[in-house]
């Protein structure tokens, strides 16, 4: 979409998921840089009366800046196709099999890419015994931001005290020891690689918390890793048929070399927050905050 037939954009944020407060964070950032770029910004909380809010807005583009269930999921992007207002980042169907972290597994395989050993399992059986030997981590299936995530670390440690705050079906997966990667794709264009270095693990805290973690940007790795991190996120951007923005996260065991790196997600709609990845990974690439935003904003379709 032309810049030129762009004036009012109405930035999406809050919503219902678990992530609600960081999206607030995320759509204040957003509006802000967009309005010192020159465009007329609404923003709105979404809510069950979304649609209405959107009707009586009447934006030329939608940025979306929720995060989570309902946000990131192919919900609000199936509302947007229906009112035919251009959007931001991944369609339907890529947000869905993203949001899905089981058949998100499946399309990696399916395009060569290395995954990590993983079940799914009742919430109740896996509180009851060793779904695998451990180490392991359990985390929701369609969640993302570490919400809800649990590492077991030797067969001695109790299972994970799961509550009713846990769906009834969990992933299971086998713990990767090493380093946390990431890697930031724009349109057709991997920006670059982050080494995230927390004291434990990179949990919701570590991600947002100020001091939570450090980002070494470019990362001090291999090069060969760090090719393979910016080659594996093209494809599973493509794989999963991304559009816009989005982030592949990694684990390297720095011990089996090129060998050990494997995808865990693709966030099809990354933080925007003063401690997120991606900003900082755009800066690096020559996009400053508000030229990130802006090129989001007229990168936006619909039937994405």
């Amino acid at each position: 979409m032309s810049s030129r037939a762009i004036s009012k954009v109405a930035v999406i944020k809050g919503g219902p998921s678990a992530e609600r407060e960081v999206s607030l964070v995320s759509g204040l950032q957003c509006a802000a840089a967009l309005r010192n770029e020159g465009f007329e910004v609404v923003e709105l909380d979404a809510g069950p009366n979304v649609v209405s809010q959107l009707q009586a807005t009447s934006p030329d583009v939608v940025f979306n800046a929720l995060h989570g269930r309902w946000g990131e999921d192919g919900c609000i992007q199936g509302i947007l196709e229906w009112l035919q207002i251009p959007y931001t980042h991944s369609g339907v169907l890529a947000s869905a099999l993203a949001m899905d972290k089981d058949r998100t597994k499946a399309v990696y395989r399916s395009a060569g890419l290395p995954v990590a050993q993983s079940v799914l399992a009742t919430r109740d059986s896996v509180r009851k015994k060793h779904i695998m030997a451990p180490p392991y981590v359990v985390k929701p299936y369609n969640e993302g931001s570490s919400v809800g995530v649990f590492l077991v670390h030797e067969i001695n440690q109790a299972p994970p005290p799961l509550d009713s705050s846990m769906p009834d079906v969990v992933m299971v997966e086998r713990f990767v020891p090493g380093r946390e990667l990431t890697t930031t794709v724009m349109g057709d264009l991997a920006l670059g690689v982050t080494d995230i270095v927390t004291d434990g693990w990179y949990d919701y805290d570590a991600k947002y918390a100020t001091g939570g973690s450090r980002h070494i940007v470019p990362a001090d790795i291999p090069s060969e890793i760090t090719q393979n991190c910016l080659d594996y996120a093209l494809r599973a951007h493509s794989a999963l048929g991304c559009r816009g923005v989005s982030r592949t996260d990694f684990r390297w065991d720095e011990t089996l070399g090129p060998g050990g790196l494997i995808l865990l997600e693709t966030n099809t709609q990354p933080g925007m927050t003063p401690t997120s990845l991606s900003p900082e990974q755009a800066a690096l690439a020559g996009y400053d905050f508000g030229a990130f935003c802006r090129w989001m904003v007229e990168d936006a379709s619909c039937n994405r």
